[in-house]
């Protein structure tokens, strides 16, 4: 087992895994940006290295700045969390490379699920079900009308790097396809350095469901059951739970089994998540897989009993498996919000400042993965999410009560947060009953009152903002034609925070 692991991330989820560390009797290496010193992963952990100024790019971006500090701590791994580096499969072979340990999937793995159109290639050859589609990059919009001529319309472009909702246009007619093509390619060239997009057809009001994965170095490969992540905002989930309140034990098993079959194709070790779509006839299609550590994984160890991140250590570490298939039971229900600095009240506009109270939500099954303190100033230069809020409860419905209570007491002072957002959520009698997708965010801030001539003057201002960055994205995709190849694979992939990315793009007003 491991002695000393560095955990290659910020907030909340470096300090769960710190937390881990010390339940494993691992000491903990933290690193930090300029904005980050007084952090609270930088506090918890028993060693923390400066890594440079607080942009991502100087930062936690760097990889060769993270493998340097590892080697100075005399860390024998390192865990990438989510985001920055966690899916980079040139970071992944550089900490090989230097005889390091990454707490994560091989690079070649990484590297063939990592890309959406080499998954989807993946998933076919597994013979799990995909959405009609394209299995390559589009070159051209005249390529792009063909295609979804073929398939029909709506058709979704998407880009074949990254994610989080980047790079993506619905598209319902050969008239809108042209400009939907550049500016997805625009978007992702700005959010991925790849401005690679490829098409798929829309499914009309799907919901967004996962199966978590957990594989070992000995062929062992398990599911342990899955999250419903239809509750999303531009493509971003916001709400997650299990298990998915349409999946009963058949379609989990289904499900299970064809996400076991996509992973072992692609020779994939450690954590991973199969995301998938189901219409409402309960057809499933293979979406993507995430090779690393989901943000919402708590919600799978409050129903299992089973600590992911412990058990990414010890699979990393050479260990097999702690549990098999006929092990993995759900239990109850868990439900989980992420809460977010911004203000609800101004199109989620980002909330940055000191935070000068808090009070967390006691009782049983309530649990708060939390990356701040009271006195913490929030910075501006990464995701704005601040923790994540969890409850457990027997049924589904009690778990809602649970929430419902437990987001009442939650209190945060001094900047704005998505709890009002929360707590309006979880009162709204479709949630309650389990009945939306992955549209039922945007037509329930439809619903909200708000005052017009303010939101007018927010869309407005924000409507210029995304005009001069979509001409500059417009730019980075000519300048690309000469340039974007070498850097694709000798450049870390910089996701742009979800937190500007907010502060400049027109949204709904709640």
């Amino acid at each position: 087992m491991f002695k000393k692991i560095l955990i290659a991330n910020r907030g909340e989820i470096a300090v769960r895994i710190i937390r881990a560390c010390r339940e494993m009797s691992i000491s903990p290496v933290a690193v930090y940006s300029d904005a980050d010193r007084t952090a609270l992963h930088v506090r918890l952990a028993d060693q923390a290295v400066h890594l440079g100024a607080a942009p991502s790019s100087e930062s936690y971006l760097c990889g060769d700045k993270i493998i340097a500090a590892a080697k100075q701590t005399s860390a024998e791994a390192i865990h990438p969390g989510y985001g920055f580096l966690s899916e980079n499969a040139a970071f992944a072979e550089a900490v090989e490379q230097a005889g390091l340990v990454l707490i994560g999937p091989p690079a070649a793995a990484m590297k063939m699920m990592g890309s959406k159109t080499s998954a989807r290639r993946a998933a076919l050859a597994a013979g799990a079900p995909v959405v009609p589609g394209t299995t390559a990059p589009i070159a051209s919009v005249e390529e792009a009308i063909n295609i979804a001529e073929e398939i029909g319309y709506p058709v979704m472009l998407k880009a074949a790097s990254g994610g989080g909702g980047k790079g993506m246009r619905r598209v319902g007619c050969r008239d809108d396809i042209s400009s939907a093509f550049t500016m997805a390619q625009s978007e992702a060239l700005a959010s991925f350095k790849d401005a690679a997009v490829y098409l798929e057809k829309y499914i009309e009001r799907p919901r967004h469901i996962e199966i978590q994965l957990m594989a070992d170095q000995f062929g062992n490969t398990v599911y342990l059951g899955e999250r419903e992540c239809s509750l999303q905002r531009r493509h971003q989930k916001v709400v997650e739970e299990c298990p998915s309140p349409v999946v009963d034990e058949e379609l989990r098993h289904r499900m299970g089994e064809a996400a076991v079959k996509i992973a072992r194709a692609a020779g994939y070790v450690n954590a991973g998540t199969i995301e998938f779509l189901v219409d409402s006839q309960k057809n499933f299609y293979f979406l993507e897989m995430n090779t690393r550590l989901q943000v919402e994984h708590p919600v799978t160890e409050m129903v299992t009993g089973r600590d992911l991140v412990h058990e990414q250590i010890r699979v990393a570490a050479g260990q097999p498996l702690s549990f098999s298939q006929t092990d993995v039971w759900l239990r109850g229900a868990a439900i989980e919000c992420r809460i977010y600095a911004e203000d609800p009240e101004h199109n989620f506009m980002p909330s940055p400042g000191l935070i000068k109270k808090i009070k967390t939500p006691a009782g049983p099954g309530v649990r708060d993965d939390s990356g701040v303190y009271e006195g913490w100033e929030v910075p501006v230069f990464y995701d704005s999410l601040l923790a994540k809020f969890c409850v457990w409860a027997e049924t589904r419905a009690l778990a809602v009560k649970r929430l419902a209570r437990a987001l009442d007491e939650y209190e945060m002072s001094g900047i704005r947060t998505t709890l009002p957002f929360f707590r309006a959520i979880v009162r709204n009698e479709d949630f309650q009953q389990g009945n939306f997708d992955t549209g039922f965010i945007d037509r329930f801030l439809q619903t909200q009152n708000h005052n017009p001539a303010a939101s007018a003057a927010d869309d407005d201002a924000m409507a210029a903002q995304q005009e001069l960055a979509d001409l500059a994205a417009i730019a980075a995709v000519l300048h690309s034609k000469t340039t974007a190849q070498q850097h694709r694979d000798a450049t870390p992939q910089a996701t742009e925070s979800r937190w500007k990315t907010y502060g400049r793009m027109a949204q709904r007003r709640f």
